[in-house]
């Protein structure tokens, strides 16, 4: 009896990840939070990273998971990152004792702590107001500086393929948005992206000087719907949209007023999307051929959010500079824990719609 051998099972083909863009928004320390949400996109091989719009810390987090992708993909961008952070923690004053036995002491939720460097916190806030950068840090030092030379190479930067970067600064003489492409990167672009004008003074790239890219561009997210190949647009927020509490005490309002102002960039653009995707749909004209390629970019379009929401707003404004090891690891778990909740309620949209509301989050 002749024996045939068995058929071989089909082999099922092994679908292609689907592209997304990332849209990451300042916040001093708070960015720590964003790395938390990189951390996890990264462990989902599903999702590959077409384009990434940065400001400030979002900048430095868009920075290094380039150097780290071409280093070492997706393993070598969540080190990559990580190493960062952590040289981030070591420029805090307090880094050796978080390190050493009574690190518990310095947790993010020591209210002692808390107690004890809020007048610290306050009085650097104050001066800060009286004197200008120029008169206090007259040498210009910025830790930030060391903190990129050492931990990011920015020729892998400059030439990294697997995804694009746009980093956003102000102009200072004209007050316009200037969106830094890959082949431009280097420290002082991050520097310039992330120069608070009361902290740092102005950095000066090819004899223009620039702030902080919040201003203008927090994030920029037209270079991603022009230039980028995915028509998915995930926005990274920390910087609270709500707060149901009008503000009265005089640090409450200022917080309120930073709040508002590294929003508004943001506010635009979005509402600007939400309406010209209106008209569109009111022209009745999708899937139309236009002369114009960005119409059919608006129109394909699904935008998504992750946001340290309630969490991060709790925190408040002043606890963006705190750069203490334990708060760090905080706001990465918040991170991970928030980007793994949008997957898991999400991540069967990507591709399909948006799970973003423009018109409910942002109005028109």
């Amino acid at each position: 009896m002749t024996t045939h051998p068995s058929p071989r099972p089909a082999r099922r083909r092994k679908r292609s990840p689907q592209l997304i863009d990332l849209a990451l928004q300042g916040g001093g320390s708070h960015g720590a939070f964003t790395w938390g949400v990189l951390d996890r996109l990264l462990q989902d091989e599903t999702l590959e990273i077409a384009g990434v719009s940065g400001t400030s810390a979002g900048a430095m987090n868009a920075v290094a998971l380039a150097a780290g992708l071409m280093d070492g993909g997706r393993e070598g961008a969540r080190e990559s990152l990580g190493r960062v952070w952590r040289r981030v923690a070591q420029t805090s004053p307090f880094h050796a004792l978080e390190m050493g036995p009574l690190a518990g002491l310095w947790g993010p939720d020591n209210p002692w702590l808390a107690a004890w460097t809020a007048p610290w916190r306050q009085a650097a806030s104050l001066l800060g107001t009286q004197l200008s950068p120029y008169q206090l840090n007259p040498l210009n030092l910025n830790p930030l500086r060391d903190v990129l030379t050492e931990t990011i190479d920015f020729d892998r930067v400059c030439g990294c393929h697997k995804t694009q970067l746009f980093i956003a600064a102000t102009q200072v003489r004209t007050g316009a948005l200037r969106t830094f492409r890959q082949h431009e990167l280097s420290v002082d672009v991050v520097l310039a992206s992330a120069c608070l004008p009361l902290l740092f003074q102005a950095v000066e790239i090819d004899g223009e000087a620039y702030w902080d890219g919040g201003y203008a561009g927090n994030p920029t997210l037209l270079p991603l719907i022009r230039e980028s190949a995915a028509d998915d647009l995930l926005l990274v927020q920390i910087n609270p949209s709500l707060r149901e509490e009008l503000p009265t005490r005089a640090d409450a309002i200022l917080e309120r007023i930073n709040e508002v102002t590294f929003n508004a960039s943001l506010l635009k653009e979005m509402r600007s999307i939400a309406l010209l995707q209106q008209l569109i749909v009111d022209e009745g004209r999708p899937g139309h051929h236009y002369r114009n390629p960005l119409f059919a970019r608006v129109q394909a379009l699904k935008v998504h959010r992750v946001e340290g929401g309630e969490a991060l707003a709790a925190l408040g404004a002043g606890t963006k500079t705190q750069t203490q090891w334990p708060f760090l690891s905080m706001l990465f778990d918040r991170g991970i824990e928030a980007a793994d909740r949008w997957l898991h309620t999400n991540r069967h949209h990507i591709g399909q719609r948006s799970t973003l509301d423009l018109v409910r989050a942002f109005g028109v």
